[in-house]
C-alpha cells in the first residue's frame, strides 16, 4: 500500500480549494469580462476626433475613459491601442506649468484623474509629468488657519481648487489615491519630492466622520442610523440633516462619502483596529445595499458603485456582515447588478442626473472601472 506524505496532501487540498474557488465565480467572471469588453468597445466609439471623450473642458472625463480601457483583463487590438495612444496624447496636451492637468476650473478633480490614468499604462515615460502632477495636488493641501495648526475645520483637507473655499472628502480621497498610488515613483527618483502633511490630511478626514470618540467637531453624531459614517465636508451633508428623538438634529452619514472615508483612511495606513476604520466598515455593512447610493437614493449611484469596488478590493473583504448577521458576497451582487444594467450599446446610465451621472461616457467608465476592481479580484 502507498502512503502520500502530508506535505503533498496539502499540496492537493490546496490545488482543490483553489479550483473550487475559480469554479465559484466562473461564470459570473466570463459574465463581467463580457460587459467590461462591450463597455470599452462603447468607450471607444465615443473619442471624439482630438482625443478627448465627452467635454474637453473637464480632462477627467478623458481619463477615467483611459483608466477603465488601460485596465481591461484582456489586451487590445491594435488599432484599439492607437486609440488610446491618441487619448493619452491629448490628456498630456493638458498639462499646465503648475503640473496640474486641467482647462480651467476643478484643478484638483482633474488632476487627481489624469494621475490614475497615467499610472494605469505603467509607462515610465510619463513618470516626469505624474511627479509634475502629483506635486500639483500636494500644493491643494489647505492650510487656511495658523500656519501648521489643524485651527480651521478645513486645513489638511484639499477641495476642487480655484474659487472654491472649503475642502471636502470626494476631492481629498481622490488626490489622497493618486498621492499614494504614485508615491513609489517618488520615491524611486532619488531626488527630493514634495510631501504630503498626512497628519493633517487625517485631522481633516476625522473631522468628516459621524464619531463623537475622534471628531472634535460640535455637530458628530453617535445616533444608531449614522455612527461611524461619513459627511461631504465638516458640518455639511449632501444627505441632509436627520432628526432625532431628542428634537435635535444629525447630519446623515450616506454611502458614496463613507467608502471615500475609509479609502482615505486606508492610504493614510491607519489599522483596521482603530475605530474610525472599524466603526465606518460596521456602517457600510449595516447599510450595505446595490439598489441605492444609501442616504441618497439613486443620486451618485455610479460614483457609489466604483467608490465600492475599489474600496472593499484595498482592504480585502471578500463578505459583509448585515446587522442581522447575513453575509453578503458584494462582488458576486455588485457585478451581477452591473451586469443586468447594461444598455445593449455596452453603456450605462443614470436616469437620475445629479453629479453629471447622466453623461453615458462618464457612468460607463465607472460601471466599466467598478467591474474591472471586481475581476481583479476573482
Amino acid at each position: 500500500m502507498r502512503f502520500i506524505s502530508s506535505s503533498l496532501l496539502i499540496i492537493l487540498s490546496c490545488l482543490v480549494l483553489k479550483a473550487e474557488k475559480n469554479t465559484a465565480y466562473l461564470s459570473l467572471k466570463l459574465e463581467v469580462e463580457r460587459s467590461i469588453k462591450l463597455g470599452n468597445q462603447y468607450l471607444l466609439s465615443k473619442m471624439e476626433d482630438s482625443g478627448s471623450w465627452s467635454d474637453d473642458e473637464h480632462p477627467a472625463l478623458t481619463a477615467l475613459a483611459l483608466t477603465a480601457l488601460q485596465r481591461a483583463p484582456r489586451p487590445h487590438s491594435q488599432a484599439d491601442q492607437n486609440q488610446i495612444n491618441t487619448g493619452y496624447e491629448w490628456l498630456l496636451s493638458q498639462q499646465k506649468d503648475d503640473g496640474g492637468i486641467y482647462t480651467e476650473g476643478l484643478t484638483t478633480y482633474n488632476t487627481s484623474t489624469a494621475i490614475m490614468a497615467l499610472l494605469a499604462t505603467k509607462n515610465q515615460d510619463y513618470t516626469p509629468s505624474i511627479l509634475r502632477a502629483r506635486s500639483f495636488l500636494i500644493g491643494q493641501q489647505t492650510d487656511w488657519g495658523k500656519i501648521g495648526k489643524s485651527d480651521n475645520k478645513f486645513d489638511g483637507g484639499i477641495g476642487y481648487g480655484g474659487t472654491y473655499k472649503h475642502s471636502d472628502m470626494s476631492n481629498t480621497h481622490l488626490a489622497l489615491e493618486a498621492i499614494y498610488r504614485s508615491k513609489s515613483i517618488a520615491l524611486d527618483t532619488g531626488s527630493e519630492q514634495a510631501t504630503l502633511n498626512w497628519d493633517a490630511a487625517l485631522n481633516f478626514i476625522t473631522r468628516c466622520q459621524n464619531l463623537t470618540s475622534t471628531n472634535d467637531q460640535a455637530w458628530a453624531s453617535d445616533n444608531e442610523q449614522d455612527k461611524g459614517g461619513f459627511v461631504y465636508f465638516p458640518g455639511d451633508s449632501k444627505a441632509g440633516k436627520r432628526a432625532l428623538k431628542d428634537e435635535s438634529t444629525a447630519l446623515r452619514s450616506y454611502g458614496s462619502m463613507s467608502y471615500a472615508g475609509l479609502l482615505s483612511l486606508i492610504f493614510a495606513e491607519l489599522p483596521a483596529d482603530d475605530p474610525r476604520v472599524s466603526e465606518v466598515t460596521k456602517w457600510l455593512s449595516e447599510n450595505y445595499t446595490v439598489e441605492e447610493n444609501p442616504g441618497m437614493e439613486q443620486q451618485g449611484l455610479y460614483y457609489y458603485y466604483q467608490a465600492m469596488a475599489k474600496c472593499l478590493a484595498a482592504t480585502g473583504h471578500h463578505q459583509l456582515t448585515q446587522k442581522d448577521g447575513t453575509k453578503i458576497d458584494w462582488r458576486r451582487e455588485l457585478g451581477r447588478k452591473l451586469v443586468s444594467v447594461q444598455k445593449t450599446d455596452g453603456s450605462w446610465i443614470n436616469e437620475t442626473s445629479r453629479w453629471w451621472e447622466n453623461d453615458p461616457v462618464l457612468v460607463t467608465a465607472y460601471s466599466v472601472l467598478a467591474l474591472e476592481q471586481l475581476h481583479s479580484t476573482m
